[in-house]
């Protein structure tokens, strides 16, 4: 895990156009490093909220790139939802996570408005802790009049004249940038579709009208149903189940009852224990008497994969190494691909390169579920031969559930063996056509797969000689042989490419 880690959770004025979400959403996980951690579609707001993260560099840059796209996909002279918004890209928040401080966010988010601002023409203001005076902390603030009423504002108005960017909007509308601690978007939706009803719960709890600290909220009609649409800035000041209470509280003195409630992208685990803990009135409750959290501390306990592979036990052994190495070896091809995405230089490739990354993508996972599905496969021949054998019954019986778990100990390295041969295919289009500053990252790739592929081979082949199902193991045989034409074939296309394009030879330290 990277040890600087940041969450951005930008907000874009689009949840009608799927094609028009899903060309954002690509744009950030082109990048390098970032990880898409959720997808929240509204239609009826006609409003996209995706959460990634990663190191604050890559974030930067998947930041920019969505900004970028949506402004191009994104007309706010033809959007109208329920929500607020002043921009396509309505508003991108910075949050430390890990390694970062919120000062570090503060200056990331004044980097990208500037960038915003200069490159692509779009008015920029900076709001929560990057705010450049007191009334623009608030997010409220800063949409009054929406894009529409900002339209003659921000040319008018000295009041409203941006931190970054011209002082005049296009069809791009202005984005708000800055930084602020972890927030909680949570809807509650009302059993009426009478709004007034919503309206006046929202201000009867949100803390600007003398309600709960921390809260922010509005009440609107969505989906035919009155909602409660809320922020909650500090969960740890005002809980997820103090809100739903003051709530119910303030619904039932108008007649009406709460219906179902939403979150709007991610929550951490810390707010619904908080939450738990406070509605049950678990006062010993620890975090640790969470199931899943005791699996997790074991699981860290047991140390990484490469301590249990050296741990002198049977398992994990050559067949999860064989797979370890393959799944690495999908991940470089992923990361060459992506890294010739977004380049003009590269302009041709860019569609090719997108599958190639998301195809090497399940390869990996695949790969890295075969590391334990290879353990589990020879814990199950060793079981079998420790099963009696005194009796000729028992013989029989030994005899039959050893031939079974031999044949799926064999099953899974050549499954390995044909999903290696793929990444080797995928690792010679990115050394032919991919950026040929990564060209020794490809070379890397192919020669990872390379060594998986011959592992995974010594695996099947050691198995299949305890099998008594001769026309069984000569099949496998028979694959594997053609497999390894395939292999040979794509790396000699991969040493010529890096020849030809990088200078990279067979020589000294070289390829």
């Amino acid at each position: 895990m990277p040890s600087q880690i940041v969450e951005c959770v930008p907000n874009f004025s689009e949840g009608r156009r799927p094609e028009v979400i899903e060309a954002i959403r690509k744009s950030i996980a082109a990048v390098s490093g970032v990880h898409v951690l959720d997808q929240h579609i509204d239609a009826d707001h006609n409003r996209t909220v995706i959460t990634f993260a990663g190191p604050p560099e890559s974030v930067l840059e998947a930041a920019f790139a969505a900004i970028t796209q949506a402004a191009q996909s994104i007309d706010l002279d033809h959007h109208q939802g329920e929500h607020p918004r002043i921009g396509a890209t309505d508003v991108v928040p910075f949050v430390p996570i890990s390694g970062v401080e919120m000062q570090d966010c503060v200056e990331l988010a004044k980097r990208l408005g500037k960038r915003v601002g200069e490159e692509l023409s779009i008015p920029v203001y900076l709001y929560e802790r990057a705010a450049t005076r007191p009334d623009r902390e608030n997010l409220s603030n800063l949409r009054i009049g929406e894009y529409e009423g900002l339209k003659d504002a921000i040319q008018s108005d000295p009041d409203r004249a941006p931190d970054y960017g011209p002082s005049k909007l296009g069809k791009a509308g202005a984005t708000v940038i800055g930084a602020r601690a972890f927030l909680i978007a949570y809807n509650v939706y009302l059993t009426t579709d009478d709004v007034d009803i919503a309206k006046q719960i929202a201000r009867t709890v949100r803390q600007s009208s003398g309600g709960l600290p921390f809260v922010k909220a509005l009440g609107m009609l969505v989906a035919g149903r009155a909602q409660v649409s809320m922020n909650l800035t500090d969960f740890t000041q005002t809980s997820v189940d103090v809100v739903v209470e003051a709530i119910r509280a303030e619904a039932q003195k108008h007649g009406v009852d709460i219906l179902h409630s939403e979150l709007v992208g991610l929550i951490p685990e810390m707010a619904l224990i908080k939450a738990a803990r406070r509605y049950l009135q678990l006062e010993q409750f620890e975090t640790d008497q969470v199931l899943e959290t005791r699996l997790q501390a074991a699981a860290v306990k047991q140390g990484t994969f490469l301590d249990r592979l050296a741990a002198g036990t049977p398992t994990p052994g050559g067949g999860s190494a064989a797979a370890h190495a393959g799944a690495m070896a999908a991940a470089l091809v992923a990361m060459v691909a992506r890294l010739s995405m977004g380049k003009k230089k590269y302009a041709e490739f860019e569609t090719r390169a997108a599958e190639i990354a998301s195809r090497a993508d399940n390869l990996r996972l695949a790969l890295e579920q075969a590391v334990i599905q290879d353990a589990q496969a020879f814990d199950q021949v060793m079981r079998a031969l420790r099963m009696p054998k005194q009796t000729e019954e028992e013989k029989s019986n030994r005899l039959e559930v050893l031939e079974h778990a031999t044949h799926q100990a064999a099953a899974v390295p050549l499954d390995v063996a044909r999903q290696v041969t793929e990444v080797l295919a995928l690792a010679v289009e990115v050394a032919e056509r991919g950026n040929v500053s990564a060209a020794s990252d490809a070379g890397s790739a192919s020669a990872m797969a390379q060594a998986s592929f011959t592992a995974a081979g010594l695996n099947v082949r050691i198995n299949a000689a305890s099998v008594k199902d001769e026309e069984v193991t000569k099949r496998w045989l028979h694959e594997l042989d053609e497999l390894h034409a395939d292999v040979k074939a794509s790396i000699e296309r991969v040493h010529k490419a890096l020849a030809e394009r990088a200078g990279l030879t067979h020589s000294g330290n070289r390829i």
